[in-house]
C-alpha cells in the first residue's frame, strides 16, 4: 500500500513550533520538507472544524509540491468562551500570529466573561487534526484531544503556541513548563501521531 513507501513528506504547516515537533515525532527514514523549502503560503482555510481545515491544507501544499502532505490543524478551545478561539487559534494573535498577543486576548475575554475567572477552573482543551493526502487522495485524516483547565498567568517559556497558559488535566504544569519528551507523552499532537503513524 501507498503509506508503506512513503520515504519523502511535506510537512504542511508554516508554523515553526508545529514543524519543530511533527519533525521529532516521524520515523527518522523518512526525509522531510517544509512549506518554506518551496516557499509556500498557507491557502485560504475556510473549514468548519480542525479537520476540514487540515484537508485543505494537506490537499493544498501536495499539488504545489507533488509530494505526499501531512498537515496539522490545531488550536484551543476554552468551554467559557464558546470554545474559542477554536479553528481561529492563530489569528487571535493577528496576522503575524503573535501569541503573546494571543494570549492577551484570551484574558480579556475571559474577564469581560466573568471578573472571577481567576478563582475558578476554565476548562479547556487543545485539539489537533493530521491529515495524510497526495494530491487530492486523502490516506487518512485523524484527531487528538487533551483536556485541561487555563493557567491564572502565563508560566514557562518552552513549547509555543498557548502552552504557557494550558495546563493539561492531572497535572500541575503548564506545557509552557514541560520538556519536550513531558509533553509530547500527553499532547494532542501525539495523541493524534498515534492514529495516524500506522500509514507512514
Amino acid at each position: 500500500m501507498v503509506y508503506k513507501k512513503i520515504t519523502k513528506l511535506l510537512i504542511g504547516t508554516n508554523n515553526k513550533g508545529k514543524l519543530r515537533e511533527i519533525r521529532r515525532l516521524l520515523p527518522k527514514r523518512i526525509k522531510t520538507y517544509s512549506t518554506s523549502s518551496f516557499n509556500l503560503k498557507s491557502p485560504k482555510e475556510n473549514g468548519k472544524n480542525f479537520k476540514e481545515n487540515s484537508l485543505i491544507k494537506s490537499k493544498y501544499f501536495s499539488k504545489k509540491s507533488n509530494l505526499i502532505c501531512l498537515a496539522d490543524d490545531s488550536g484551543l478551545e476554552i468551554d467559557i468562551l464558546n470554545k474559542k478561539p477554536g479553528i481561529y487559534s492563530a489569528r487571535w494573535g493577528g496576522k503575524n500570529s503573535d501569541f503573546d498577543r494571543a494570549i492577551k486576548k484570551v484574558y480579556r475575554e475571559l474577564k469581560k466573561k466573568d471578573k472571577n475567572w481567576k478563582n475558578k477552573k476554565i476548562k479547556a482543551r487543545f485539539i489537533c487534526a493530521l491529515t495524510l493526502c497526495y494530491f487530492d487522495k486523502k490516506i487518512a485524516c485523524v484527531q487528538g484531544t487533551v483536556e485541561g483547565k487555563i493557567s491564572n498567568q502565563p508560566k514557562g517559556r518552552n513549547g509555543f503556541g498557548y502552552d504557557p497558559i494550558f495546563i493539561p488535566k492531572n497535572r500541575k504544569k503548564t506545557f509552557g513548563e514541560m520538556k519536550f519528551l513531558q509533553k509530547s507523552k500527553i499532547d494532542h499532537r501525539f495523541k493524534a501521531f498515534k492514529k495516524i503513524k500506522k500509514f507512514l
